[in-house]
């Protein structure tokens, strides 16, 4: 067979048309330096703050310093593998983690992968950590209570969902352990938990695990585990990670509670990444932008208007303070972004006044808002007792003579303290409160012994179970306290009084 050759000309012609040039480009970078967590690069001109970067061998980057020859890398994972001389790529993304109910019982790391042991995620939708917060359009004041069981807390110093409420004191008084509580309070309350644990020690994160399932609270709640193990830059990314989390959650309607435990350790984990990136020094060697660090953070939670949804986020960031010192950097920064704190003294927790809150130091600023009628109308009077107790206990120190009715303030205030004393693990529903400090505040109290006091709450709990559960069903289903039922409540106080065993 003959070949002729403008036939081939034609076939060859014909397939060159076809082919089409597809030319790819790429942003790519040198490393210069590594070490410490940290990368130096060359290159990457066009790379964005922020921006997610590929090193060669499957490990990502945070860029967070741009600079005339060089950019910092921040490193999110191990920094053995990188070497100098290795081809950094940019991704074109900013840092963003897996969203979504996939997450609700899992234990996972800030970069979203599980460390559980239960298998990979099953969802397909992801946020960026770092996202502008509501507006104030898009926002509506903070008007629901949410319940966190202590009573302390609930009846004077009130957290109302898209609150921010700082819980503050130094080490081992009880601060973690609040927000386990309240985390516990949630169940059945159509809330979902996210708990940020940055930080801490792994057996810590294990035990506060174990607790939140032994108590069935695990189901609705996600912990973001970045140990005191982790390197600086997960420790640091931890809380954007869970607040992205948590939008997403937001955002489809639905309420959620962030705990930050602790903003601290966060603090230090960001001023190590600073200087290390030859960030210039401020006050306590933290950068300069310490405190856009955290309300970018924290501006995030908002209780979102009904066109948006209705959603909200409550944070509720811890911060540790050294020897009771509150107006240090730290805690004073984020004093000044959260709508109050909760302030936990040694002394007092020494003392075997657990939650050891002081009523003093601590505020809600959003207040009587975030509170039922019901409770607002029986702890008006439990602040002012405690008030006055608080002033009279230091002039009975002197040992002058006092007259009857300051016995009586005296009397009545050492009831109250312990009646807000409270087991861990123990939250109590809202009717319930109402019921024993409507007891306390009217005086059914004082002549029951101090030491008593405790046995007798427990008793009257149970008591009014057994005989009495509408009028409980009854002060949840009513707006307020009418006469009526403060009537029945004191009848009732009285019958289980008469019949307490002392």
């Amino acid at each position: 067979m003959a070949l002729r050759p403008e036939e081939i000309a034609s076939v060859i012609k014909k397939e060159l048309e076809k082919y089409k040039t597809r030319l790819i480009v790429e942003s790519v970078g040198t490393v210069l330096q590594v070490g410490d967590g940290i990368a130096l690069v060359y290159g990457l001109d066009d790379v964005m703050i922020g921006e997610l970067v590929q090193f060669s061998n499957d490990i990502y980057g945070i860029v967070l310093n741009l600079e005339e020859a060089s950019v910092g890398i921040v490193i999110l994972g191990a920094e053995n593998a990188i070497r100098e001389g290795d081809i950094v790529k940019r991704t074109g993304r900013i840092a963003q983690v897996p969203v979504g109910d996939a997450l609700l019982g899992r234990v996972i790391n800030p970069l979203g992968k599980p460390v559980d042991g239960k298998g990979p995620l099953a969802t397909n939708k992801y946020r960026p950590i770092e996202a502008g917060a509501p507006n104030v359009v898009q926002r509506q004041p903070v008007k629901e209570p949410l319940q966190t069981g202590i009573k302390a807390i609930d009846s004077m110093i009130p957290i109302g969902r898209g609150q921010r409420e700082l819980i503050i004191g130094d080490r081992q008084t009880g601060k973690t352990a609040i927000a386990i509580d309240t985390i516990i309070n949630q169940k059945g309350k159509n809330a979902l938990c996210i708990y940020v644990a940055i930080g801490q020690k792994m057996s810590n994160i294990v035990m506060v695990k174990e607790t939140l399932e032994k108590y069935g609270a695990l189901e609705y709640t996600t912990i973001i585990s970045a140990s005191s193990r982790a390197a600086a830059s997960l420790q640091y990314i931890a809380p954007y990670a869970g607040c992205a989390m948590a939008e997403e959650w937001m955002y489809s309607g639905k309420h959620v509670l962030v705990i930050y435990d602790d903003l601290s350790k966060h603090a230090q984990a960001y001023r190590q990444l600073s200087l290390l990136l030859r960030r210039p020094p401020g006050r306590e060697a933290y950068p300069g932008d310490i405190f856009y660090l955290h309300s970018r953070l924290l501006e995030r939670a908002a209780k979102l208007t009904d066109e948006l949804g209705g959603g909200s986020i409550t944070a509720i960031p811890i911060v540790e303070t050294q020897a009771g010192d509150i107006t240090s950097y730290i805690p004073t920064n984020v004093i000044s972004i959260t709508d109050g704190q909760i302030y936990l003294e040694n002394d007092l927790f020494f003392a075997g006044v657990r939650p050891a809150i002081n009523v003093g130091l601590s505020v809600s600023r959003v207040g009587g808002n975030a509170q039922t009628k019901a409770m607002k109308q029986v702890s008006g009077r439990l602040r002012i007792d405690l008030a006055q107790y608080r002033e009279l206990i230091t002039f009975t120190q002197f040992g002058s003579e006092l007259d009857k009715a300051t016995q009586m303030q005296l009397v009545r205030g050492e009831r109250m303290v312990e009646i807000l004393k409270q087991d861990q693990y123990a939250p109590l529903p809202m009717a319930k409160q109402v019921m024993i400090i409507y007891a306390g505040t009217n005086g059914f109290l004082d002549d029951i012994p101090v030491a008593l006091v405790q046995r007798f709450e427990t008793e009257f709990h149970a008591f009014a179970d057994s005989r009495y559960k509408p009028l409980e069903e009854e002060i949840n289903a009513k707006p307020f306290l009418t006469d009526e039922l403060k009537e029945k409540l004191g009848k009732v106080v009285t019958e289980f009084k008469n019949g307490f065993k002392r």
